[in-house]
């Protein structure tokens, strides 16, 4: 359905591709991997067209609609959620928008001299509109956007009084609603609780078209994809089977080309060796030139390309008690909403809870009231004296200076502390090189949200409260979050739609949910083992 050959990009001084070829079958679900900044959106907008590559081409079958859901949503305003989303279904959707102008035409009084012509074209329309099943897309796009996480009072808002996430949703229904024969989906994991996310991976196995997508979400993709193209040094790469069959093939992969490196490099030695003793000697002359031949002739082996991996280790924190926090009878409320009624809850030394809810079930509510940022309208949370709490939230990364570089604001956290070890920090959180002396009001959401993560985890607090810690990190530096976690030896509280950084991490689950609270011993691979969901939203 789409093939790339031979195709050369550049950007800038940036050389992006270098003779690169792939293909996308159809009803192939491929995803596409890389380091940041590798070319995965050049590559899906010279797919669409938006992009020409310098050499080679990129060519499409004939025929084959494509959808493109990227991070970049656009405006929306002035029409309902339903509405919006209805709007992206391709040729039903005009066809909907002309029967609306010409029902109108109908009712006109004005218009009565042209009637007949009017009558006759709504028919026409009306009829391709009912070959195209238009009746049920109405009912198709609500469905959607169920799954997705809105409530029916959202379908029916203005869609331009939602939030940045709310809106990547309404674009990302958008592109489902019209079922292309090629979905092209940059990060749609992004911005989706567990349930929605859960939701769109059973969509996506189950979808009939080819998929080429990024994500984050190694849990996400593993489930999906049967193909992996990978983007490294200009080259494109292709692996059969999931991204954990494919770090392993690569691993293995690596490994055969060091050692061949290797092999060769000794013998290459050896020749040289040969060379530099016998050059001088006339008696040996024929033997020389006939090894500086040869040496000439060999195709060098390069050696595998080193990814960069900075493991973060924590110093040791300082002991807690054995009681951390208390919660006794807490009430909290929103206006008329009732979040928490007598809750009582208490931490302990060491445990990592995972807190699981829908939407709405107060998961960001108890962790505001665990960290002091938000106080209970009745009852009481306390923290134990020795306590030192660490909070990481979205908001938190509002609050960097604009005009304080990466560095800089390290430096401001802990003016105590050497270069050497803040560079090796920055390093470890992705900021390589000149990326340390960028301006933090130029940085994307994931860089922002790494740069706080850093400077949480660089003196170490004894209690961790951590609100979608994984939202934006690629999945290199995941899981170098979850290798540094798992070695802490603090307490955790934390909220996260990441399901490998769950099981990783949790050793405890405070489930919340309409009927009640739950807690469960064990972490939450035991907790979808006991309740056979991976969320509560899912119950049956």
């Amino acid at each position: 359905m789409i093939r790339l050959e031979s195709i050369g990009k550049q950007n800038g001084k940036q050389i992006v591709f270098i003779e690169a070829s792939a293909s996308l079958l159809r009803g192939e679900k491929a995803g596409l991997v890389g380091p940041n900044g590798a070319g995965k959106t050049t590559l899906f907008r010279m797919i669409i067209g938006e992009e020409q590559p310098d050499e080679g081409q990129v060519s499409v079958d004939r025929g084959t609609s494509i959808g493109y859901f990227s991070q970049d949503v656009g405006e929306m305003s002035g029409r309902s959620v339903v509405a919006e989303v209805m709007d992206g279904a391709g040729p039903v959707s005009e066809l909907m928008a002309e029967m609306a102008v010409l029902e109108a035409a109908m009712a006109d009084p004005d218009q009565a001299d042209a009637m007949d012509d009017i009558i006759v074209r709504y028919g026409d329309v009306q009829g391709r509109f009912q070959e195209l099943d238009g009746y049920s897309l109405d009912g198709r796009a609500r469905e959607v956007l169920d799954g997705l996480g809105f409530s029916q009072e959202m379908m029916e808002g203005d869609v331009g009084a939602l939030s940045g996430g709310w809106k990547m949703r309404v674009a990302l229904a958008r592109i489902l609603l019209m079922a292309p024969d090629v979905l092209l989906l940059d990060e749609p994991s992004n911005h989706l609780d567990l349930e929605s996310l859960i939701w769109l991976e059973a969509f996506l196995k189950t979808y009939s078209g080819a998929i080429l997508m990024t994500s984050h979400d190694r849990e996400f993709m593993n489930r999906i994809v049967n193909k992996i193209v990978e983007i490294d040094g200009g080259a494109l790469t292709s692996y059969t089977g999931d991204y954990d069959f494919y770090q392993q093939q690569r691993a293995l992969s690596d490994k055969q080309q060091q050692a061949q490196f290797e092999r060769q490099q000794a013998m290459l030695a050896k020749e040289i060796a040969f060379i530099e003793r016998f050059k001088a000697r006339a008696s040996h002359a024929a033997q020389v030139q006939s090894r500086v031949k040869k040496l000439d002739k060999i195709d060098r082996v390069e050696p595998p390309k080193r990814r960069q991996t900075v493991n973060f280790e924590f110093r040791p924190a300082p002991r807690s008690g054995e009681d951390v926090v208390m919660l006794k009878n807490v009430a909290k409320r929103y206006g008329s909403r009732t979040i928490y009624d007598g809750f009582s809850f208490h931490i302990r030394r060491q445990e990592r809870w995972c807190i699981m809810g829908i939407n709405g079930a107060g998961k960001s509510t108890l962790l505001k009231l665990v960290a002091g940022a938000a106080d209970p309208d009745d009852g009481t949370v306390n923290r134990g004296p020795s306590v030192k709490m660490g909070y990481f939230a979205q908001h938190a990364m509002d609050v960097l200076d604009g005009d304080r570089t990466v560095f800089e604001t390290l430096q401001d956290n802990f003016p105590q502390a050497n270069q050497a070890p803040l560079r090796a920090l920055a390093g470890c959180f992705g900021f390589s090189g000149d990326e340390i002396d960028k301006k933090c009001r130029v940085l994307s959401g994931g860089e922002k949200a790494r740069l706080v993560m850093a400077i949480l985890l660089f003196d170490p607090p004894n209690l961790l409260v951590l609100d979608e810690p994984t939202n934006h990190l690629d999945i290199s530096t995941k899981q170098m979050l979850i290798s540094a976690l798992s070695q802490y030896e603090g307490t955790m509280l934390f909220v996260s739609h990441d399901r490998h950084f769950l099981a990783a991490l949790s050793n405890r689950v405070l489930e919340l949910t309409p009927e009640g609270i739950h807690t469960y011993g064990g972490g939450y691979t035991e907790y979808v083992q006991s309740t056979g969901q991976e969320a509560p939203g899912l119950r049956s």
